[in-house]
Protein backbone atom coordinates (compact mmCIF):
# COMPACT_ATOMS: atom_id res chain seq x y z
CA UNK A 1 0.00 0.00 0.00
CA UNK A 2 1.01 3.47 -0.64
CA UNK A 3 0.68 6.15 1.28
CA UNK A 4 0.14 10.12 -0.02
CA UNK A 5 0.49 12.42 2.12
CA UNK A 6 -0.49 15.76 2.07
CA UNK A 7 0.48 18.34 5.01
CA UNK A 8 2.06 21.94 5.63
CA UNK A 9 5.80 21.01 6.41
CA UNK A 10 8.36 22.93 8.29
CA UNK A 11 9.66 25.29 8.21
CA UNK A 12 6.28 26.80 8.41
CA UNK A 13 5.26 28.40 11.52
CA UNK A 14 2.43 25.92 12.46
CA UNK A 15 1.76 23.13 14.96
CA UNK A 16 0.51 21.16 11.94
CA UNK A 17 3.56 21.70 10.50
CA UNK A 18 5.64 19.66 13.30
CA UNK A 19 2.74 17.34 14.00
CA UNK A 20 3.00 15.87 9.89
CA UNK A 21 6.70 15.79 10.09
CA UNK A 22 6.63 13.86 13.60
CA UNK A 23 3.98 11.55 12.05
CA UNK A 24 5.77 10.99 8.59
CA UNK A 25 8.85 9.79 9.67
CA UNK A 26 6.56 7.14 12.34
CA UNK A 27 4.32 5.87 9.39
CA UNK A 28 6.92 5.38 7.29
CA UNK A 29 8.14 2.48 9.78
CA UNK A 30 5.00 0.45 8.20
CA UNK A 31 5.37 1.45 4.87
CA UNK A 32 5.78 3.43 1.92
CA UNK A 33 4.61 6.49 2.53
CA UNK A 34 5.21 9.56 -0.30
CA UNK A 35 4.66 13.36 0.07
CA UNK A 36 2.52 15.27 -2.20
CA UNK A 37 2.02 11.96 -4.36
CA UNK A 38 0.35 12.05 -7.85
CA UNK A 39 -0.76 8.24 -7.51
CA UNK A 40 -1.16 6.24 -4.02
CA UNK A 41 -3.70 3.76 -3.03
CA UNK A 42 -4.90 6.34 -0.21
CA UNK A 43 -4.32 9.85 0.43
CA UNK A 44 -3.86 11.57 4.38
CA UNK A 45 -4.96 14.84 4.18
CA UNK A 46 -4.22 17.89 6.82
CA UNK A 47 -6.81 20.18 7.16
CA UNK A 48 -6.51 22.82 9.46
CA UNK A 49 -7.86 26.55 9.76
CA UNK A 50 -5.59 29.05 7.75
CA UNK A 51 -4.76 29.29 4.20
CA UNK A 52 -1.66 26.98 4.12
CA UNK A 53 -4.30 24.04 3.71
CA UNK A 54 -5.87 25.77 0.40
CA UNK A 55 -4.52 23.48 -2.12
CA UNK A 56 -4.81 20.27 0.20
CA UNK A 57 -8.17 21.12 0.93
CA UNK A 58 -8.83 21.47 -3.00
CA UNK A 59 -7.17 18.01 -3.32
CA UNK A 60 -8.97 16.39 -0.51
CA UNK A 61 -12.46 17.22 -2.84
CA UNK A 62 -11.36 16.08 -6.07
CA UNK A 63 -9.35 13.01 -5.19
CA UNK A 64 -11.30 11.82 -1.46
CA UNK A 65 -8.84 9.68 0.87
CA UNK A 66 -8.46 10.32 4.88
CA UNK A 67 -9.17 13.83 6.40
CA UNK A 68 -7.07 14.75 9.42
CA UNK A 69 -9.16 18.13 11.26
CA UNK A 70 -6.65 19.51 13.15
CA UNK A 71 -8.98 22.30 13.29
CA UNK A 72 -13.02 21.45 13.81
CA UNK A 73 -13.89 24.85 12.42
CA UNK A 74 -13.12 26.03 8.67
CA UNK A 75 -14.85 29.00 8.97
CA UNK A 76 -11.60 31.92 9.17
CA UNK A 77 -10.62 29.39 5.77
CA UNK A 78 -13.20 30.37 3.88
CA UNK A 79 -13.56 34.23 5.02
CA UNK A 80 -9.43 33.88 4.39
CA UNK A 81 -10.11 32.47 0.67
CA UNK A 82 -13.38 33.08 -0.55
CA UNK A 83 -15.34 36.46 -2.47
CA UNK A 84 -18.43 37.49 -0.22
CA UNK A 85 -20.93 35.44 -2.90
CA UNK A 86 -18.46 32.39 -2.66
CA UNK A 87 -19.27 32.76 1.11
CA UNK A 88 -22.67 33.21 1.00
CA UNK A 89 -22.88 30.17 -1.66
CA UNK A 90 -20.83 27.85 1.00
CA UNK A 91 -22.83 28.70 4.10
CA UNK A 92 -25.54 27.98 2.81
CA UNK A 93 -24.47 24.39 1.76
CA UNK A 94 -23.90 23.75 4.81
CA UNK A 95 -26.75 25.55 6.34
CA UNK A 96 -29.30 25.59 4.48
CA UNK A 97 -30.98 28.59 1.99
CA UNK A 98 -32.71 29.87 4.90
CA UNK A 99 -29.66 30.85 6.52
CA UNK A 100 -28.51 33.69 3.80
CA UNK A 101 -29.16 36.28 5.51
CA UNK A 102 -26.86 35.01 8.60
CA UNK A 103 -23.70 34.45 6.48
CA UNK A 104 -24.36 38.31 4.80
CA UNK A 105 -23.94 39.28 8.51
CA UNK A 106 -21.02 37.28 9.05
CA UNK A 107 -19.34 38.11 5.92
CA UNK A 108 -19.86 41.93 6.48
CA UNK A 109 -18.25 41.90 10.44
CA UNK A 110 -15.86 39.46 9.28
CA UNK A 111 -13.22 41.77 10.97
CA UNK A 112 -14.16 40.27 14.43
CA UNK A 113 -13.98 37.05 13.42
CA UNK A 114 -10.57 36.24 15.96
CA UNK A 115 -13.05 36.83 18.63
CA UNK A 116 -16.83 36.37 18.22
CA UNK A 117 -17.95 33.62 19.34
CA UNK A 118 -20.97 33.45 16.59
CA UNK A 119 -17.72 32.61 13.90
CA UNK A 120 -17.08 29.36 15.83
CA UNK A 121 -20.53 28.46 15.75
CA UNK A 122 -20.41 27.82 12.21
CA UNK A 123 -17.87 25.16 11.33
CA UNK A 124 -18.34 24.54 7.43
CA UNK A 125 -17.67 20.98 7.59
CA UNK A 126 -20.27 19.69 5.55
CA UNK A 127 -18.30 19.54 2.11
CA UNK A 128 -14.88 18.03 3.42
CA UNK A 129 -16.48 15.85 5.98
CA UNK A 130 -19.13 13.89 3.18
CA UNK A 131 -16.60 13.81 0.91
CA UNK A 132 -13.76 12.28 2.64
CA UNK A 133 -13.30 8.25 2.86
CA UNK A 134 -12.44 8.50 6.58
CA UNK A 135 -12.58 11.96 9.08
CA UNK A 136 -9.56 11.60 11.45
CA UNK A 137 -10.09 14.14 14.53
CA UNK A 138 -8.66 14.39 18.07
CA UNK A 139 -10.90 14.73 20.53
CA UNK A 140 -14.63 14.03 21.15
CA UNK A 141 -15.60 17.54 20.41
CA UNK A 142 -14.70 17.60 17.06
CA UNK A 143 -16.42 14.46 16.61
CA UNK A 144 -19.62 15.89 17.90
CA UNK A 145 -19.17 18.92 15.58
CA UNK A 146 -17.88 16.72 12.39
CA UNK A 147 -21.25 14.34 12.41
CA UNK A 148 -23.50 17.59 13.11
CA UNK A 149 -22.22 18.60 9.61
CA UNK A 150 -21.90 15.05 7.93
CA UNK A 151 -24.34 12.25 10.43
CA UNK A 152 -23.08 9.11 7.99
CA UNK A 153 -19.09 10.12 8.46
CA UNK A 154 -16.47 7.77 8.90
CA UNK A 155 -15.23 9.74 11.86
CA UNK A 156 -12.46 8.23 13.90
CA UNK A 157 -10.66 9.55 16.97
CA UNK A 158 -6.99 9.24 17.24
CA UNK A 159 -5.49 10.84 20.05
CA UNK A 160 -2.91 13.55 19.08
CA UNK A 161 1.01 12.18 18.96
CA UNK A 162 3.77 12.92 20.96
CA UNK A 163 7.60 12.62 20.41
CA UNK A 164 9.39 12.35 23.72
CA UNK A 165 11.79 15.35 22.94
CA UNK A 166 15.51 15.53 24.66
CA UNK A 167 14.84 17.90 27.07
CA UNK A 168 17.88 19.86 28.84
CA UNK A 169 19.70 18.62 31.95
CA UNK A 170 18.62 19.93 35.32
CA UNK A 171 21.79 21.86 35.38
CA UNK A 172 21.00 23.71 32.27
CA UNK A 173 17.68 24.63 32.95
CA UNK A 174 18.69 26.08 36.43
CA UNK A 175 21.66 27.69 34.76
CA UNK A 176 18.17 29.44 32.17
CA UNK A 177 16.08 30.08 35.04
CA UNK A 178 18.46 32.05 36.77
CA UNK A 179 19.27 34.12 33.42
CA UNK A 180 16.00 34.92 33.11
CA UNK A 181 15.96 36.08 36.65
CA UNK A 182 14.23 33.73 38.42
CA UNK A 183 14.24 32.22 42.09
CA UNK A 184 14.58 28.97 43.09
CA UNK A 185 11.15 29.16 44.59
CA UNK A 186 9.80 31.51 41.52
CA UNK A 187 6.59 30.03 39.85
CA UNK A 188 7.30 30.81 36.53
CA UNK A 189 3.72 30.39 34.47
CA UNK A 190 4.03 30.09 30.93
CA UNK A 191 1.32 30.76 27.32
CA UNK A 192 3.20 29.74 24.37
CA UNK A 193 2.25 29.47 20.77
CA UNK A 194 0.30 32.37 18.37
CA UNK A 195 -1.11 34.74 20.69
CA UNK A 196 -4.67 35.67 19.69
CA UNK A 197 -7.99 36.56 21.55
CA UNK A 198 -9.25 32.78 22.04
CA UNK A 199 -6.12 32.16 24.13
CA UNK A 200 -7.91 34.70 27.08
CA UNK A 201 -4.61 36.38 27.30
CA UNK A 202 -6.30 39.12 28.96
CA UNK A 203 -7.71 37.16 31.63
CA UNK A 204 -4.56 35.69 32.63
CA UNK A 205 -3.18 38.98 32.77
CA UNK A 206 -6.02 39.71 35.01
CA UNK A 207 -5.63 36.76 37.02
CA UNK A 208 -1.55 37.35 38.08
CA UNK A 209 -2.85 40.95 39.07
CA UNK A 210 -5.30 39.00 42.08
CA UNK A 211 -2.07 37.01 42.83
CA UNK A 212 -0.49 38.55 45.87
CA UNK A 213 2.76 36.59 46.04
CA UNK A 214 5.23 38.36 44.00
CA UNK A 215 7.57 35.09 43.24
CA UNK A 216 5.19 34.29 40.69
CA UNK A 217 6.17 35.23 36.74
CA UNK A 218 4.14 34.77 34.05
CA UNK A 219 6.15 34.21 30.42
CA UNK A 220 4.44 34.96 27.02
CA UNK A 221 6.49 33.12 24.15
CA UNK A 222 4.88 33.55 20.61
CA UNK A 223 4.42 36.15 18.21
CA UNK A 224 1.13 38.12 18.54
CA UNK A 225 -1.49 36.66 15.87
CA UNK A 226 -3.13 40.01 16.16
CA UNK A 227 -1.57 43.43 16.55
CA UNK A 228 -5.33 44.61 17.87
CA UNK A 229 -4.43 42.62 20.81
CA UNK A 230 -0.87 43.09 21.47
CA UNK A 231 -2.07 47.12 21.18
CA UNK A 232 -3.89 46.62 23.75
CA UNK A 233 -2.64 45.29 26.21
CA UNK A 234 0.95 47.23 25.58
CA UNK A 235 0.81 48.76 29.35
CA UNK A 236 0.09 44.86 31.41
CA UNK A 237 2.83 43.43 28.59
CA UNK A 238 5.00 45.80 30.00
CA UNK A 239 4.78 44.61 33.69
CA UNK A 240 7.64 43.61 35.56
CA UNK A 241 6.36 40.07 36.23
CA UNK A 242 6.44 39.69 32.25
CA UNK A 243 8.85 37.88 30.96
CA UNK A 244 8.23 38.01 26.62
CA UNK A 245 9.94 35.50 23.99
CA UNK A 246 9.02 35.72 19.99
CA UNK A 247 8.78 32.73 18.20
CA UNK A 248 10.66 30.10 19.54
CA UNK A 249 13.15 27.38 17.22
CA UNK A 250 12.59 24.49 18.62
CA UNK A 251 15.15 24.05 20.88
CA UNK A 252 14.50 26.96 22.54
CA UNK A 253 10.97 25.85 22.55
CA UNK A 254 12.25 23.12 24.81
CA UNK A 255 14.56 25.17 27.04
CA UNK A 256 11.28 27.58 27.47
CA UNK A 257 8.94 24.79 28.52
CA UNK A 258 11.72 22.69 30.68
CA UNK A 259 11.96 25.93 33.19
CA UNK A 260 8.52 26.54 33.20
CA UNK A 261 6.58 25.48 36.75
CA UNK A 262 2.70 25.69 35.38
CA UNK A 263 1.37 25.84 31.69
CA UNK A 264 -1.75 28.12 30.82
CA UNK A 265 -4.01 26.97 27.72
CA UNK A 266 -6.92 28.86 27.87
CA UNK A 267 -9.62 28.54 24.83
CA UNK A 268 -12.51 30.51 23.99
CA UNK A 269 -14.24 30.39 21.20
CA UNK A 270 -12.83 26.96 20.48
CA UNK A 271 -12.63 25.25 17.15
CA UNK A 272 -12.33 21.88 19.16
CA UNK A 273 -8.61 21.63 18.34
CA UNK A 274 -6.33 19.81 20.58
CA UNK A 275 -3.90 21.59 21.63
CA UNK A 276 0.02 20.35 20.65
CA UNK A 277 1.78 22.42 23.04
CA UNK A 278 -0.29 21.52 25.79
CA UNK A 279 0.60 17.43 24.63
CA UNK A 280 4.10 18.41 24.81
CA UNK A 281 4.08 20.33 28.39
CA UNK A 282 1.83 17.27 29.76
CA UNK A 283 4.38 14.77 28.03
CA UNK A 284 7.17 16.29 30.00
CA UNK A 285 5.88 16.68 33.34
CA UNK A 286 4.38 20.21 33.85
CA UNK A 287 0.71 20.99 35.10
CA UNK A 288 -1.77 22.04 32.55
CA UNK A 289 -4.38 24.57 33.36
CA UNK A 290 -6.99 24.26 30.29
CA UNK A 291 -10.97 25.61 29.95
CA UNK A 292 -13.26 22.74 30.38
CA UNK A 293 -14.95 21.50 27.41
CA UNK A 294 -15.16 17.93 25.57
CA UNK A 295 -12.17 18.90 23.86
CA UNK A 296 -10.11 17.96 26.92
CA UNK A 297 -12.36 15.17 28.18
CA UNK A 298 -10.10 11.78 27.64
CA UNK A 299 -7.59 13.52 30.35
CA UNK A 300 -8.30 12.60 33.88
CA UNK A 301 -9.44 14.66 36.56
CA UNK A 302 -6.35 14.53 38.49
CA UNK A 303 -3.88 15.10 35.86
CA UNK A 304 -5.02 18.76 35.07
CA UNK A 305 -6.85 21.97 36.42
CA UNK A 306 -10.03 23.10 34.51
CA UNK A 307 -11.15 26.37 34.83
CA UNK A 308 -15.03 27.09 33.28
CA UNK A 309 -15.04 30.44 30.91
CA UNK A 310 -17.39 32.86 32.21
CA UNK A 311 -17.78 35.06 35.26
CA UNK A 312 -15.42 32.87 38.05
CA UNK A 313 -12.80 32.33 35.27
CA UNK A 314 -10.30 35.16 36.03
CA UNK A 315 -10.89 34.07 40.37
CA UNK A 316 -10.11 30.17 39.17
CA UNK A 317 -7.47 30.99 37.26
CA UNK A 318 -5.34 33.27 40.03
CA UNK A 319 -6.40 30.47 42.78
CA UNK A 320 -4.91 27.63 40.53
CA UNK A 321 -1.62 29.78 40.67
CA UNK A 322 -1.24 31.22 43.79
CA UNK A 323 -2.07 27.37 45.27
CA UNK A 324 0.30 26.01 42.87
CA UNK A 325 3.00 28.90 43.86
CA UNK A 326 2.63 27.54 47.41
CA UNK A 327 2.40 23.84 47.04
CA UNK A 328 5.08 22.96 44.76
CA UNK A 329 4.49 19.24 45.78
CA UNK A 330 0.85 19.85 43.86
CA UNK A 331 2.26 21.00 40.84
CA UNK A 332 4.70 18.10 40.66
CA UNK A 333 2.48 15.80 41.08
CA UNK A 334 -0.06 16.67 38.63
CA UNK A 335 2.40 16.69 36.34
CA UNK A 336 3.45 13.41 36.84
CA UNK A 337 -0.36 11.80 36.36
CA UNK A 338 -0.04 14.41 33.26
CA UNK A 339 3.08 12.40 31.63
CA UNK A 340 1.80 9.05 32.76
CA UNK A 341 -1.82 9.82 30.21
CA UNK A 342 0.55 10.90 27.84
CA UNK A 343 2.98 8.18 27.86
CA UNK A 344 0.23 5.48 27.87
CA UNK A 345 -1.81 7.64 25.49
CA UNK A 346 -0.09 9.91 23.09
CA UNK A 347 3.37 8.03 21.63
CA UNK A 348 3.81 8.41 18.38
CA UNK A 349 4.61 4.63 18.21
CA UNK A 350 0.65 4.09 19.60
CA UNK A 351 -0.65 6.89 17.11
CA UNK A 352 0.85 6.22 14.30
CA UNK A 353 0.19 2.52 14.17
CA UNK A 354 -3.74 3.74 14.60
CA UNK A 355 -3.44 5.99 11.50
CA UNK A 356 -1.93 3.10 9.50
CA UNK A 357 -4.89 0.59 10.47
CA UNK A 358 -7.61 3.79 9.56
CA UNK A 359 -5.57 3.72 6.09
CA UNK A 360 -5.53 -0.02 5.38
CA UNK A 361 -9.08 -0.15 5.61
CA UNK A 362 -10.02 3.57 3.70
Amino acid sequence: MTVGFFAPRPPAKTGVADYAEALLQALREHGDVKVDAHKSDVALYHIGNNQLHGAIYDRALEHPGVVVLHDAVLQHFFLGRLTAQQYAEEFTFNYGEWTRSQAEDLWKHRARSAADPRYFAWPMLKRIATTARAVVVHNPAAIAIVRQHAPHANVIEIPHLFVQPATPSMIDTLRFRNELGLGPRTLLAGLFGHQRESKRLPVVLRALERVRNNDVRLLIAGSFASPDLERSLAGQLEGPRILRAGYLSESDFWRYAAAVDLCINLRYPTAAETSGIAIRMMGIGKPLVFSQGDEIARIPENACLRVETGPAEEELLAGYIAWLARDRDAAEEIGRRAATHIARHHAIETVAARYWEVLKKA
